[in-house]
């Protein structure tokens, strides 16, 4: 009998301030994975190193991952739901920008 089972985290938060946690595998929406020992339903389908909310994120609320502020929630964001573009937009200057800065560099 084979009495072993997969210890390996399915949800990764790598801040204990992070209202999102990375997915290690691909999760299908409507699937359950447990979280902090509560049930996080998926409700879109989260592709491997995607970003999963595992706390309700209001618009406009910063969304953090790894401990900082990664952007802006564009809409209400419901826990076990994707956060990608379609929902948070980045709070990176445009100066960031390899566009941006290359137009810095050449002056005026």
């Amino acid at each position: 009998m084979n009495t072993s089972r997969d210890i390996r985290p399915r949800l990764l938060r790598l801040a204990a301030v992070d209202n999102v946690c990375a997915v290690t595998g691909t999760v299908e929406a409507g699937q359950s994975l447990e979280f902090e020992g509560r049930p996080i339903r998926f409700l879109d389908r989260v592709p491997t190193g995607h970003k999963v909310a595992v706390v309700a994120i209001a618009r406009g609320e910063k969304v953090r991952k790894w401990g900082a502020p990664i952007g802006s929630a564009t809409r209400d964001i419901q826990p076990g739901e994707h956060v990608h573009t379609h929902n948070l937009q980045s709070d990176y200057l445009p100066t960031y920008t390899l566009d941006q800065s290359n137009a810095y560099l050449k002056g005026p």
